[in-house]
């Protein structure tokens, strides 16, 4: 009996605790943005709009100011591309073939001469738009908790700390729509910007941050983009294992703004093997983690309240090096990887890696005759096969070197 109750006693506490874990307002915020009532968040949908009215009210919560066109909100209509290599174009008419996408911007005014723009995108790729990894026959959809309510919820508790605080900027604290088409809401805004962009200090981003792993890894892009940011990216980063990236072009928002020669920062626990799948699920994101990078980004704009306006710098552009390929293995690459090799997180259904018997974490150390040393050996021996060349891929599985057929 006395066993029983020990055991009873052991197992409320450890519910009681699971339950003041996760009833966190960044959970909270997850869980609303993550839920299937909102279908997955597209751009231009019912669900969509449904999170931007959810985003404003939190902005209003907190205290901030709108800095929309129109409120909080800044409406941008476009044409979406009709091809994969195509492009989306804005329009200023609305029809049956046009879109339109919804930012949110809030403002704390510290009436300071330099403002900090924190963004994070909230839309996602509702039921399975184009970049869906899901190969399922049911349709299904797909929530995004991770991709991307978790920088969403991470921008809004930076928004609260803010308030009142490091009062040697103002902050723009903005939510971008049409991520997922192409950058379309960062895009926009950076064209018709509701402040002048001159006035810019630094642009700081969160795409991905609710998958921070045992580890710690959390990887920091654009500390090339001004001459102080590696200082104080490493000053306050003893509680991750830091990946640094120079460059200031990447696959999300921060890249609108580098481009015009803003300095930026951007935030990512790296990619898994739930990326663009249904099973980007809130259940399955590191609350914890979220909250110790917000204190972390917090830390961040604390030391660099009192410096002025950030200088800017061009980095190397990794993307004008990057390879063209007509093939794919049908893998996700473990961007956090800091090894030699490119280690794989994910796997494709019905792919030439999957047929080969490629699997997640092994690490692809040669592709025919050419070694992989990194991402970009990996893409440059990528580009030298063509659909219907069969090769032999090297990997490192474990301690063990694997010889495996690759069909493309």
């Amino acid at each position: 009996m006395n066993r029983i109750l020990i055991l009873t006693f052991f197992a409320f506490l450890f519910s009681f605790k699971s339950f003041a874990q996760i009833e966190t307002q960044i959970y909270k915020d997850v869980a609303f943005l993550a839920d299937d009532k909102l279908e997955g968040r597209s751009t231009g949908t019912k669900g969509e709009k449904a999170a931007a009215d959810y985003i404003a009210k939190r902005f209003q919560e907190i205290g901030l100011e709108p800095k929309g066109t129109n409120g909080y909100f800044q409406d941008f209509t476009f044409k979406p591309k009709t091809h994969p290599h195509g492009k989306a174009n804005y329009t200023d008419s609305i029809d049956k073939k046009t879109i339109t996408g919804r930012n949110v911007v809030g403002f704390i005014n510290n009436h300071a001469p330099y403002t900090i723009i924190i963004g994070a995108h909230y839309d996602h790729l509702g039921y399975g738009d184009e970049g869906s990894l899901y190969r399922g026959k049911k349709v299904q959809v797909h929530n995004g908790a991770d991709d991307n309510a978790s920088g969403v919820s991470v921008l809004l508790d930076l928004a609260k700390k803010l308030q009142g605080a490091n009062t040697g900027n103002n902050y723009i604290i903005m939510s971008f729509s049409g991520e997922e088409m192409g950058l379309l809401g960062s895009n926009y805004f950076v064209k018709h910007a509701t402040l002048s962009l001159d006035s810019v200090n630094y642009m700081l981003n969160m795409d991905m941050v609710g998958r921070l792993k045992k580890d710690n890894a959390l990887a920091v892009y654009g500390v090339g983009t001004s001459p102080y940011f590696k200082q104080v990216v490493e000053a306050y980063g003893d509680k991750f294992k830091l990946i640094e990236k120079e460059s200031g072009v990447g696959p999300t928002d921060h890249t609108s703004f580098y481009l015009n020669d803003i300095p930026v920062l951007h935030f990512f626990t790296g990619q898994h093997e739930d990326y663009h799948r249904p099973s980007d699920d809130y259940d399955k994101l590191n609350y914890k983690g979220m909250e110790l990078i917000s204190s972390y980004i917090f830390d961040i704009v604390t030391d660099l309240d009192d410096n002025g306006k950030m200088a800017f710098r061009k980095t190397k552009n990794e993307s004008d090096k990057t390879p063209r390929f007509k093939v794919t293995l049908g893998v996700v690459p473990d961007y956090m990887y800091d090894g030699k090799g490119m280690r794989i997180d994910g796997v494709s259904e019905d792919k030439p890696a999957q047929k080969a018997g490629i699997k997640k974490g092994d690490v692809v150390i040669q592709l025919g005759e050419l070694k992989v040393d990194d991402m970009m050996g990996y893409m440059k021996a990528l580009s030298k096969f063509k659909k219907g060349d069969t090769t032999t891929a090297k990997v490192l599985r474990g301690k063990e070197i694997v010889e495996l057929k690759v069909t493309f």
